[in-house]
């Protein structure tokens, strides 16, 4: 199977008009997959259901395949009822991010996605995972490629890499951009709105430490395993995460790679100036997540 490329869920909260902006020129991009929907906080409502599903048609018509992801913390009836209604649209794949969402899926009996926060670190997880109907599965953040080779995919199930984006590490109950501003969850002014690629934590040093988005807590760096494909034997699927800027060139670099026509000596001067902060791949070496080592080993 070629390797294929998907663009990841939106993970920042952007005006309405920048959204569907984003992905009217999606559209257009080398991109084989494209995630749909809310995937951090469920305050975020300037596109409702209605909406993602008609972008999700507008995708569908440009030949690409159309996921609706769920939230991976569900917290109201209203989360578990738009839940429901993601899992019975009847016409696109859905991306379960939390063990309800399988539940589900399950007994609609609808194949789908299992996410990065569904935190699968064994076989016999991937096996259960598989039995109830998934047939894609993105591995956690911080699982290394040692892991991950011995890692039992069941047959027919494909596996897909976060390859590019600032990490998802922790989510909570709290909202973190209202605390930065000293304001109240259920009163944060969408905050979150002026940080289109969320807010950067540096240690007292000055170093790049963690990222506020919301509820979710990102790093700081942003991964990128551009460098690393010679050693993805078995991944099928590189998932580019979104971000404001200079997102259709970061589409362009990594469907050149697939396709042959750069190599990893080019990267340097085409894809770390598109990055909205420094690089980093320590997770998958096995290393501190922020650590970078710029040139792959076998």
């Amino acid at each position: 199977m070629e390797m294929k490329l998907a663009l990841g869920p939106l993970l920042y909260y952007w005006p309405r008009e920048d959204t569907f902006a984003f992905y009217e020129a999606a559209a257009t991009w080398p991109v084989d997959i494209i995630y749909l929907g809310e995937t951090v906080c469920s305050r975020r409502h300037l596109l409702r259901l209605s909406d993602w599903l008609a972008l999700a048609a507008r995708l569908a018509e440009a030949g690409k395949e159309v996921v609706l992801s769920t939230l991976p913390l569900i917290e109201s009836e209203s989360d578990l009822k738009l839940m429901r209604k993601l899992v019975r649209n009847g016409q696109y794949r859905v991306e379960a991010n939390d063990y309800g969402a399988v539940r589900l899926l399950a007994e609609a009996g609808a194949p789908f996605v299992a996410g990065p926060t569904l935190n699968v670190y064994n076989s016999e997880t991937l096996a259960l995972l598989r039995g109830l109907g998934a047939v894609r599965w993105v591995p956690p953040l911080e699982m290394d490629r040692g892991l991950l080779a011995a890692m039992r995919v069941p047959a027919g199930m494909h596996t897909e890499l976060f390859a590019y984006g600032r990490m998802p590490l922790a989510y909570s109950a709290r909202c973190f951009t209202a605390r930065h501003y000293n304001l109240q969850k259920d009163d944060c002014q969408f905050k979150c709105l002026d940080h289109p690629d969320g807010l950067g934590l540096r240690t007292r040093e000055g170093e790049p430490f963690l990222t506020l988005n919301g509820i979710q807590t990102q790093s700081g760096r942003v991964l990128s395993l551009a460098h690393r494909l010679a050693e993805l034997a078995g991944v099928d699927v590189l998932r580019l995460s979104p971000q404001s800027r200079h997102m259709a060139r970061v589409v362009a670099v990594f469907r050149e790679l697939l396709d042959g026509a750069l190599t990893p000596a080019d990267l340097p001067s085409r894809l770390d100036r598109l990055l909205p902060a420094s690089p980093c791949d320590g997770y998958w070496l096995g290393q501190a997540g922020m650590a970078f080592q710029g040139t792959a080993t076998r």
